[in-house]
């Protein structure tokens, strides 16, 4: 399949998303894996890079997503429910991700060579069953919160502990990966409690001010509807997120916004996912495309401006990802509604 190996490093990276719940991870781990494989068969370097960073950003929609759970805590709506409101935009963005691929290649066929004979079908089963470990552990975490089986926290517990089994099953619960796995989680952890902290002042802060309560005043009396203001704050997060990090953007909006569009009668679980979309955005929009940069760190050997005119096709599926939430708020509402009531 023409383009096959840039669709499977974006499918990839939603699988590793659904494991980590960081952009970051993913596009460093898939980048490392995948780049190479697409240099070989002379893939264009701006395909390469540019399905290596936006497959990457899915680590920020698709559960357990830090992004969601920052923004639940701020908001003090359900991490749960969250979690289940990104499954369906994560997938379809996924899917969209893929469609662009197909098009940036059925409009350059040149893009993606076709370079590896067709493998058959019995080795691909093979080849899928040696993962089947690691999306037993994506499907036990959600499912298990979707049925209500446990809470999105303890589904966290439930996926280190199969992932510890795992790893001690394959032979390698070495000393160095233990070291590894304990301090990058400490080093993740506190970098989030930093972040909340700093949030809460903010918040109060803001609380005390009376700014929010001003704003929400003056909205009211321009008549403007719900909808209106999404839209405008959602395009206010794009145009920040070509200069600011997602975390940033998060702590110092959140506590601004919920007062005002709460009382518009906005579903806050739905703007989550809208808001974290456009973070998405963000993470791969010049001049300061976080994803870009760690795309970069493993193709030194790509200049800059072909890894960002690579990802344009991918910033455009996640604005019309954007569009169909807004016009059908019932993909990210759906599972929520029926998980929940």
């Amino acid at each position: 399949m023409k383009g096959g190996l840039a669709s499977a490093t974006v499918v990839g990276c939603a699988g590793f998303s659904a494991l980590s719940g960081s952009s970051l991870a993913a596009a460093l781990t898939m980048g490392r894996v995948s780049l190479p494989e697409m240099q070989r068969y002379n893939y264009d370097n701006g395909l390469a890079t540019g399905s290596i960073a936006a497959g990457g950003t899915l680590g920020i929609l698709i559960p357990p997503s830090a992004g969601f759970v920052i923004y639940a805590i701020l908001t003090e709506e359900s991490i749960g429910q969250l979690f289940m409101a990104g499954v369906i935009p994560g997938l379809m963005l996924t899917a969209l991700f893929v469609v662009a691929i197909w098009l940036v290649v059925l409009r350059n066929p040149e893009k993606a060579p076709r370079g590896a004979a067709i493998v058959p079908l019995r080795e691909r089963f093979q080849a899928m069953r040696r993962a089947s470990a690691i999306v037993s552990i994506i499907v036990i975490t959600i499912g298990g919160i979707y049925l209500g089986v446990f809470s999105a926290v303890e589904a966290a517990g439930v996926g280190a502990a199969l992932a510890f089994v795992i790893t001690a099953f394959r032979g390698q619960l070495t000393r160095a990966n233990l070291i590894e796995v304990f301090t990058s989680t400490l080093k993740s952890t506190g970098t989030v409690f930093l972040i909340l902290f700093g949030a809460f002042v903010f918040k109060s802060f803001i609380g005390f001010s009376g700014v929010t309560y001003d704003l929400s005043l003056w909205v009211e009396a321009q008549g403007f509807t719900g909808m209106q203001v999404v839209l405008m704050f959602l395009l206010i997060f794009i145009i920040l997120g070509m200069f600011m990090d997602g975390f940033a953007i998060l702590v110092l909006t959140v506590p601004l916004v919920q007062p005002i569009i709460e009382p518009l009668g906005v579903d806050m679980i739905w703007f989550g996912v809208l808001m974290v979309i456009c973070l998405e955005m963000g993470l791969i929009s010049p001049p300061v495309g976080v994803n870009v940069f760690v795309v970069k760190g493993i193709a030194p050997g790509v200049p800059l401006n072909t890894i960002f005119r690579g990802i344009w096709p991918f910033w455009f599926a996640m604005l019309l990802a954007v569009v169909l939430i807004v016009v059908f708020p019932q993909i990210a509402l759906l599972l929520p509604q029926t998980m929940f009531g």
